[in-house]
This record gives C-alpha cells, sequence and structure tokens, in this order.
C-alpha cells in the first residue's frame, strides 16, 4: 500500500467526507471545527439521514452535499435553497463529487461494500485517501493496491488500531516482523457459548469503550470487525497473515504494535477517542494541539491482555480463514456479515448463528482465485442471497 506524506500548503485542506452523518463522519466534523483555520469541509454526504445531512451544510457551509437515497433529494434540495450549496443525489453522484479538482482529501466513511465504488474513484482521481472503510480493503485489498500505485493516491488509514500500526512503523526502515492488534473483547469478552446464545442486540449494541454505529458495533461484539482488521493490515503494511497477532486487551488503552527483527516492540497508546486518529489522518506528518482528553496511566492503573477465543467468537477465526484463502473468499465473508449483520439487528437471528451463516455462505459461494471488480460486484450478490437464503431458515 502506497502511504506517503500530504503536502503542506498555506491554504485550507479541503475535505470530502463521505459518510458525514456517521460516527467517524460527525467526528471529523468535530476535529475540521476544532482547526478550521486548516480545514473546510468541501463535500459532504449521507445515505439517508437528510436531516442530519441538511444540518451539517447549515454549519459547516460545504460546496456541496450529495444523499445518496434519490427519494430524498427534494426534501435536501428544497431544505438547502436558500444556501449556495450545490445538491445532488445517488451512487454515480457520489463517485463524481470525490474527483472534484479542488478536493484534497476524501476521508472514505461509509459503511460497507457501498463504500468500494466511490473509494476506486476517488484513487482513479489521484486524492488522497483517508481510509475508514475497512470493508474496501476487506473486499478487494488486492485492486485497491494496485490502482494507489497506479494513480499515485496516498493512503492513511483511520481506524484506531491501524493508524496505531502507522505511528509506529514511522521513521523505521527495518523489516516488521509481527503486527499485534489489539481487541477489546466487546460487551460478551468473558459470555460462555450458552450465554451467547441468548444475548439480544440491546446488550450487543452496548459496547464497553467505544462509541460507534450500531453495524460496527455488532461486529465488535462479534469479533468480526477485528477479522476484518487483521485483513486489512495485510493490504496497509504488507504483511503475512501469520505476521498478525491478534490480542484481547479490555482497556482499549493500547491500540495496538510493531514487533521488529530485533525483538523490540514499539506501541501506541491513548483514550479510546477516534478523533485522535481522524486528526492524525488530517495532519499528517505534523501532529496538532488538540483539546481532547489526555491519558493518565496513574487512573488507569492497570492494563491486561488475553489470548481470544476462536471457539466463542468464531467470526475471527474465519476471517483468518478466508485471509489464508485469498481470492474473493473475503469479499464473500464481507457480504454474508452484512446480511446476518442486518439479520441480527432486525431480531431474525441469533447471535451465534451469524458465525454458521457465514461459513454456509463460504462453502457455497463461487470461489473466484483471482477476481476483476466485476468478480467483486457479482461474489457480493451471490454470497448475499446465500446467507439471505441460510438467514431465513434460521
Amino acid at each position: 500500500m502506497r502511504i506517503i506524506p500530504w503536502m503542506n500548503t498555506n491554504e485550507k485542506k479541503k475535505i470530502a467526507i463521505l459518510g458525514s452523518t456517521g460516527s467517524i463522519g460527525t467526528q471529523a466534523l468535530q476535529v475540521i471545527e476544532e482547526h478550521s483555520d486548516l480545514y473546510e469541509a468541501y463535500v459532504l454526504t449521507a445515505n439517508n439521514r437528510v436531516e442530519l445531512l441538511i444540518e451539517q451544510a447549515r454549519r459547516f457551509m460545504p460546496e456541496a452535499v450529495v444523499i445518496a437515497n434519490e427519494d430524498k433529494y427534494e426534501v435536501l434540495r428544497d431544505a438547502l435553497a436558500d444556501l449556495p450549496v450545490k445538491v445532488y443525489a445517488g451512487a454515480d453522484a457520489l463517485c463524481q463529487i470525490v474527483q472534484e479538482r479542488p478536493v484534497d482529501v476524501v476521508l472514505t466513511a461509509m459503511v460497507g461494500f457501498a463504500g468500494l465504488k466511490p473509494t476506486i474513484s476517488a484513487i482513479k482521481a489521484g486524492k488522497a485517501i483517508a481510509l475508514a472503510n475497512k470493508e474496501t480493503l476487506v473486499v478487494a485489498g488486492e485492486l485497491i493496491n494496485r490502482l494507489a500505485n497506479d494513480y499515485h493516491a496516498d493512503i492513511i488509514p483511520v481506524d484506531s488500531e491501524h493508524s496505531a500500526i502507522f505511528q509506529c512503523l514511522a521513521g523505521e526502515v527495518s523489516p516488521v516482523e509481527k503486527i499485534i492488534l489489539t481487541a477489546s473483547g466487546g460487551p460478551f469478552r468473558t459470555f460462555s457459548r450458552e450465554q451467547l446464545a441468548m444475548v439480544t442486540k440491546a446488550q450487543a449494541l452496548k459496547h464497553p469503550n467505544w462509541s460507534m454505529g450500531a453495524k460496527i458495533t455488532i461486529d465488535s461484539a462479534s469479533m468480526m470487525n477485528k477479522g476484518f482488521e487483521v485483513i486489512e493490515a495485510k493490504w496497509l503494511f504488507g504483511v503475512e497473515p501469520g505476521q498478525i497477532q491478534v490480542v484481547v486487551h479490555p482497556q482499549s488503552i493500547v491500540h495496538s504494535a510493531v514487533q521488529f527483527a530485533d525483538g523490540a516492540v514499539k506501541a501506541q497508546l491513548g483514550v479510546p477517542d477516534m478523533r485522535v486518529p481522524i486528526q492524525y489522518a488530517f495532519s499528517y506528518p505534523l501532529r496538532l494541539q488538540s483539546s481532547f482528553e489526555r491519558l493518565d496511566l496513574f487512573r488507569i492503573g492497570t492494563l491486561t491482555f488475553e489470548e481470544p477465543d476462536t471457539c466463542r467468537f468464531r467470526n475471527l477465526a474465519l476471517a483468518y480463514e478466508a485471509l489464508y484463502e485469498g481470492g474473493n473468499m473475503p469479499c464473500i465473508v464481507n457480504a454474508a456479515n452484512e446480511v446476518v449483520n442486518r439479520a441480527f439487528l432486525e431480531d431474525r437471528i441469533g447471535f451465534l448463528q451469524m458465525s454458521d451463516v457465514i461459513a454456509n455462505t463460504m462453502r457455497e459461494a463461487s470461489f473466484i482465485k483471482e477476481p476483476t471488480y466485476e468478480d467483486y460486484l457479482q461474489t457480493d450478490a451471490e454470497a448475499r442471497r446465500i446467507a439471505a437464503e441460510y438467514v431465513g431458515t434460521c
């Protein structure tokens, strides 16, 4: 993955936020607001949350806004008719707006497979990518790597764990021996399989440390989010699956670490606050002053670490299996997971059944060793259909 420092200029950095109404997007706007002398929200987009997008547009006065759901275009257009803000709608508009010449940085904070196409469009325009949509690399990591190199697109990771690894690698020229990817363990870390079989979405949505959107919170509870981060780490940092070790760290203070050839380990610590990696992605290679909470190790007192249990949290093992298999298998896993995640949120499937559906989908979906972009689209559709059929039998 091509990761290069962004050039500093005297002009404000113009940022397009794909998914400005989500958890990452709203926190990115807080960073922009705190450093309004350096950053400008140039484009804001949302999928469905039109009222919040209207509120954001009035507050930040972007050049343009895009609502992916075309049915909500008129509501958005009419609400902003008195402002000099361009209003667009639809998936094609998302892909086109990120290619606008003034855009310096595209923060990809859309959720799921939907983030792949506009991210590719931004890369092909040579835009700097602040990558928060992990599914882009999970689904099509090899393709994204190739495009980023071909179009000289710079990529900075925004996920707290991958940002931590990126920060640990700053200034290093020695090869990486191992990446230590930390995981909180989620709200069910100490639950037995019998208890996991009975958990509800209300319980799963109560993450002990992080404030996130519903989809990623469920993925965190099932540890599929960590599995996706393993796949993402392979493509971001050019390591093999066996070089990535997941360690459960309930306090979420050590965000990740890197072990080098001499046995030395560098870790990045901080309070759980996504604004820190977002700001670092915007400002790299500089570090800006912030008003964020500071880490107090005396107050924290104890940091603990555990080995993950892939029997109770099977999704992590399935993600590793997909990564070793390669080809379109991670795309299959992602599609199936999006289906079961939604089904769990809609009370149509149990917590442990999510892994069963994903495993069955991995077994039945068509495997392609060297997929093209069109293959990824077909794989996504096929895997969703298979997973939905299995959900219907649960």
